[in-house]
């Protein structure tokens, strides 16, 4: 008999449970290294962009072979080329939401005009919305035809990190539905939330996007990533996706090819842990 959803993420708080300091230490530092910083205020400048890269570069934990960092820096596509210049040669990735961020309600040109724009800047990832107003109304092709053609803009080199918004979706058939959509459009990455709703990522809702994930896995034998994003503070949650990614999607080592959070509050909390600060 299949386990319910309920069965498999109450498996994975029983395992954070059952780690010693160790494995959760190994554990929280795969997580950090898939972390993507993010600042995505209203308030944000190029000034506090500046302190946010100092931040986030005092993040890099030395180790014997490499240091310990987050994935990259998700931020506003006017920042990209400053975030760009301020942490070259650091590792760290840079990201932009572009695409009519957060409501999806832009016109598909102007869409692609801003992630055009982001690319040209330097951006490595992009994180796109979905329109929801036009899946709810079951326009499948129209929101599929926006996904492939933001993917098109960008390219091979630029991964594209679909947001479908899951506190809007409403139910679980509609998150899996929306899930498979985007994966078969193109997506690099699906990830839960804007962080613009009071929903955000949600362990039912992260679990039925998994298993969209796993069944298109079977099918295509394409392994796509998976980003939690909305309200992450607390590192229980974080670790509780990232068990839920490596059971789900029968994953030994969890890379953050395969797993990214996105959070502005969880990355000093996860250093001060591994440098015990």
């Amino acid at each position: 008999m299949e386990k319910k959803h309920s069965d498999i993420i109450q498996e994975c708080r029983n395992e954070i449970q059952l780690l010693d300091n160790k494995t959760k230490k190994t554990v929280l530092q795969e997580i950090f290294s898939s972390i993507d910083n993010t600042t995505l205020n209203g308030c944000d400048s190029e000034s506090s962009v500046e302190e946010f890269c100092k931040t986030t570069l005092a993040y890099i934990i030395p180790s014997l072979d490499r240091g310990i960092h987050v994935s990259s820096i998700c931020v506003y596509p006017r920042f990209v080329s400053l975030v760009k210049k301020k942490i070259r040669g650091s590792g760290i990735g840079v990201a932009s939401v572009a695409g009519g961020f957060p409501a999806g309600q832009t016109p598909l040109s102007v869409k692609l005009a801003e992630i055009k724009y982001a690319v040209d800047q330097g951006s490595d990832e992009i994180d796109f919305v979905i329109n929801r107003g036009d899946f709810l109304l079951k326009k499948y092709d129209a929101v599929a035809n926006e996904v492939s053609e933001a993917k098109k803009v960008c390219g091979s080199d630029v991964k594209l990190k679909v947001i479908i918004e899951t506190g809007e979706l409403h139910t679980p058939d509609n998150i899996y539905k929306a899930s498979m959509i985007f994966l078969e459009s193109g997506a690099d990455f699906i990830k839960t939330s804007t962080g613009k709703i009071p929903v955000g990522a949600t362990p039912e809702a992260v679990y039925y996007m998994l298993s969209a994930l796993k069944e298109f896995k079977k099918n295509t034998k394409k392994q796509v990533g998976f980003k939690a994003a909305g309200g992450i503070s607390d590192i229980s949650d974080a670790m509780l996706y990232y068990f839920m990614t490596k059971k789900i999607l029968n994953l030994n080592i969890v890379s953050n090819q395969d797993f990214r959070i996105g959070t502005s509050r969880l990355t000093g909390q996860i250093f001060k842990y591994l440098t015990n600060q």
